[in-house]
């Protein structure tokens, strides 16, 4: 550690800090706006300045500027100077020359960066008198709202958006006073990541146009600790509630995972949750056939008596529900008859990928881990579609190579402008192998385009060159082989390789070629991290508890008396004519908080609560499980999922389901029932967890309207609700200090009201939250562990006359069932399509735009036609057929056709 003093006081920091950040993490407040940690420093606003001295001797110093400034053994520094203190507050006065008058009306207001740091500098008076400049706002699309007026030109906008997400449609134009931050005309905001501008932006320039629509006061909304339901990476959340609504979703940081930055899938897609259609009462199917509202005590009793009525019981879980609820239908039906709520070809995927993970023979990295990759291989895999924050991580550790010139030319890491300015283009090798182009080619050493067969056989064979012992690849093409001894060797050069898939690829060979690739390099003596991606928020934890069980199309081909299905629409996953004739000949029980096909089938609808209105526990790809919580008490029927089953299966005198009375103790249950979740209780402090004797408050301490937001119901205060399952007050009133840091419901602290006050629970800035990040690992590598190599080979693609081989595109809007319900994600979502190179589509005489027809699983879909060069000849890309249960890649025969809804 770097030993120093400020303002007379010793301090440490890493040797690798600025003296900013070793300010921030000891504490101090030293106001900024251009410095990110994620970003680094480049000196642009002038805020963080302070005095040096050469010694004691010197009285007199001379200003620098803290975040372009290394801490040095035995340095002096004066923050609370009056030329340094004057400094920084003229500072402040040059920035709100034109800054306009509106924090009362701004939706940044109460949670400014620019307010904080106004305060923090004693800024109080303006007396500058004269005309502002001003600027036409844009429309940036239906995430961000734009008021340019309002902006300081830190330029953290695009060094976030173009430097660190890759963006390139949002850019700084003009100069002096008339600079301007948009983009270059009015248009929606292309990068997935555009929803962090509403974080990264220190001021009101940019904000959630989402929110907008129902804005409060962030002291005005209750908050929690949650986990991001729109794909399988498992970001924390922060969820905003008011008056029984999400109002909107926040990064919540976590080190290990998504850091500060959220996808926009996951920052916009909640509102399936305020949507109409969600299920609020029990529905029961009359004998007119029609499904009419009943109590709940009706309802379970007739869930009890079909229960009780005997023959053959399934139930089906989901891979979008918790552990809980999943463990708890396990537990009514039996482990013989629960099935996972997966399609048969992504069942298969699933469970080869919890087969490999689960055997410890592999290192299954955090997405921190990603970021420090030297070298990486995205095998079969469009991560930026189908995992974005794992594609962003991707993006940060290709600069490795940047880092490492830089540190040889004696520049921090953090001088941002200096290690760009050394390093140019320099980029640590990746190497991406998809069928179609994707939005990391950019930054690719190499992109490779070919048909999944021979993805497959790249890897194999790239296995089979980093270990002799490796099954070999026959027939193999010189440039292909070529290709994979290039591959080999940068990975045998790495120090921290990373190989990269996913059910994304669709086929098992190209899971089975990534998971050899990691074996070989392991035997090599290399501390490989292998990523294989998975779909949905809880794949991967319903795949671990099923262990290898069949998905549910094997169990529907045998008569059941009674069908349970748990927060799931099969429809999306099995043969639809199929489910008709299975569905229609038994009794069929659905838990779920929105209506589907699956639903409107049923006999009765139980209506499930969403993740914003129970708590539970979800494990991501990293198999890193995370509990979340419910910030919505509802006073409706909605209930979470596993009280309805433990309410109807105690009642029909299941004794195994009679002692849940809160989460903790299903979780206990669990975590004795199957041993790899033995560590499930560790995930988060228990629901009796108390800090001084008092509950943790969620709402803010100037939290206000208690009162009026009933007032059309009831003048007087309703008595708060109580949550049995989790240690928080459901008010203002509760303890808020040092908190674990998976109990976190809102980042604040004295005089840092903004997103910015995460600095003030962290060990380090930039690190792991103080405590330790959320979420309990339940893999890791054993020494002992080995897998054989797989050795089924498939043989190369070969395109055959008149039929192509379809392949799943996927992409980031639209693809997840319930972000797909949320109106912002439905205005980014493009209408379904199939894509053709040019060649292919000349065979067959279409032009980009023409409807084609498609004949797939016995159904014609009529698509229009989207041309991609970069596509295989003899390969067919479809995108925008998430909803259907579609087994890719298969082979489809394609005509012309009129226009016609698919």
């Amino acid at each position: 550690m770097t030993n120093f003093l400020v303002d007379g006081k010793p301090c440490s920091a890493k040797p690798d800090e600025n003296l900013l950040q070793a300010c921030l993490a000891a504490g101090l407040d030293l106001p900024y706006f251009c410095w990110h940690p994620s970003l680094g420093s480049v000196g642009a606003c002038r805020q963080c300045a302070v005095k040096q001295y050469a010694n004691e001797d010197d009285k007199t110093g001379h200003m620098v500027m803290a975040c372009m400034t290394p801490v040095t053994e035995g340095a002096r520094y004066a923050l609370a100077d009056p030329q340094a203190v004057e400094f920084r507050a003229s500072v402040i006065e040059w920035l709100m020359i034109n800054h306009p008058h509106d924090c009362p009306v701004c939706e940044e207001g109460g949670e400014c960066h620019l307010q904080d740091m106004t305060m923090m500098t004693g800024h109080a008076y303006r007396i500058y008198r004269f005309t502002k400049r001003t600027h036409r706002n844009q429309n940036l699309g239906p995430f961000i709202k734009h008021e340019m007026n309002r902006c300081i030109a830190c330029y953290r906008c695009t060094r976030f958006y173009r430097d660190y997400a890759g963006g390139r449609d949002l850019d700084v134009f003009a100069a002096h006073d008339h600079v301007y931050f948009g983009r270059h005309e009015d248009g929606t905001l292309e990068n997935e990541f555009s929803g962090n501008l509403v974080e990264i932006c220190p001021t009101g320039v940019f904000t959630d146009k989402t929110f907008s629509a129902r804005y409060a006061r962030k002291w005005d909304m209750r908050g929690a600790p949650s986990v991001c339901t729109g794909c399988g990476l498992g970001c924390n959340i922060t969820v905003n509630e008011r008056a029984g609504e999400v109002r909107r979703i926040v990064n919540r940081y976590n080190g290990s995972v998504n850091g500060y930055f959220l996808c926009d899938r996951g920052r916009f897609g909640y509102g399936f949750v305020n949507a109409p259609e969600r299920i609020r009462t029990p529905l029961m199917r009359g004998t007119d056939g029609k499904q009419t509202a009943v109590s709940r005590g009706d309802a379970v009793a007739h869930f009890a008596a079909l229960l009780s009525a005997g023959g053959r019981i399934i139930g089906i879980g989901s891979p979008r529900a918790s552990l809980e609820s999943n463990f708890a239908l396990r537990t009514l039906v039996g482990a013989a008859n629960f099935y996972p709520g997966f399609s048969t070809h992504e069942g298969r995927l699933l469970s080869l990928i919890a087969d490999i993970l689960s055997s410890g023979a592999v290192h299954v990295p955090s997405l921190r881990d990603v970021e420090q990759a030297d070298t990486a291989l995205v095998l079969g895999s469009d991560l930026p579609n189908a995992a974005p924050r794992a594609a962003l991580a991707l993006r940060q550790a290709v600069r490795g190579a940047a880092l490492a010139l830089a540190a040889k030319a004696n520049i921090p890491h953090w001088q941002d402008g200096g290690v760009r300015t050394v390093a140019g283009e320099a980029l640590s090798p990746l190497f991406v192998a998809t069928p179609a182009a994707t939005r990391l080619d950019d930054i690719a050493h190499t992109a490779l385009r070919a048909a999944p067969a021979d993805i497959a056989r790249l890897g194999f064979a790239v296995a089979a060159c980093i270990d002799s012992t490796a099954p070999e690849v026959a027939g193999l093409p010189a440039d292909v082989a070529a290709q994979a001894s290039m591959i080999a060797d940068a990975l045998l050069a790495a120090e921290r390789p990373l190989i990269a898939s996913g059910v994304e690829a669709g086929e098992e060979s190209i899971i089975q070629a990534a998971a050899n690739i990691a074996f070989a390099l392991r035997a090599r003596g290399k501390p490989v991290a292998l990523m294989l991606n998975v779909p949905e928020c809880n794949s991967l934890g319903l795949a671990l508890m099923t262990n290898g069980q069949a998905a549910f199309p094997a169990a529907l081909a045998e008569p059941a008396s009674l069908v349970i299905v748990l927060e799931n629409d099969l429809y999306r996953r099995a043969d639809n004519t199929l489910l008709d004739a299975a569905l229609a000949a038994t009794h069929l029980v659905v838990l779920d908080h929105s209506e589907s096909p699956t639903t409107r089938c049923a006999g009765l609808v139980l209506p499930a609560a969403s993740f914003a209105e129970t708590g539970g526990t979800l494990v991501s790809s990293e198999g890193r499980a995370q509990r979340f919580y419910q910030p919505i008490f509802t006073e409706t029927d909605v209930s979470a999922a596993w009280r309805w089953l433990g309410a109807a299966g105690s009642t029909a005198g299941n004794h195994d389901c009679a002692g849940w009375a809160t989460e903790d103790d299903i979780v206990a249950a669990l975590a004795h029932a199957l041993p790899r979740f033995s560590a499930l209780p560790s995930a988060a402090p228990p629901e009796n967890f108390r800090n001084a004797g008092c509950k943790i408050s969620s709402e803010p301490h100037r939290f206000s309207g208690r009162t009026a937001m009933h007032a059309d119901r009831n003048v007087r205060e309703p008595k708060p609700p109580v949550s049995a399952d989790s240690p928080f007050s459901t008010t203002m009133e509760g303890y808020y200090g040092k908190i674990p840091p998976a109990l976190i419901p809102f980042f604040w602290a004295p005089g840092w009201n903004s997103v910015q006050s995460v600095n003030k629970f962290q060990s380090e800035i930039g690190g792991a939250l103080e405590g330790g990040d959320p979420g309990v690992r339940l893999l890791e590598t054993r020494t002992e562990a080995a897998l054989p190599y797989y050795a089924a080979i498939p043989k190369a693609f070969a395109s055959r006359h008149g039929i192509w081989q379809a392949v799943m595109l996927p992409r980031v809007f639209g693809d997840d069932e319930q972000s797909a319900r949320a109106a912002p994600i439905r205005d980014r979502t493009a209408a379904p399509a199939l894509a053709l190179n040019a060649e292919d589509a000349a065979l067959i005489g279409a032009a980009a735009g023409q409807w084609l027809a498609c004949a797939l699983d016995g159904e014609t879909l009529r698509l229009a036609l989207e041309i991609h060069p970069e596509l295989p000849r003899g390969v067919a890309g479809l995108t925008g057929l998430a909803a259907k249960a579609f087994a890719l890649p298969s082979w489809v025969r394609l005509t012309l056709a009129g226009p016609g809804a698919s």
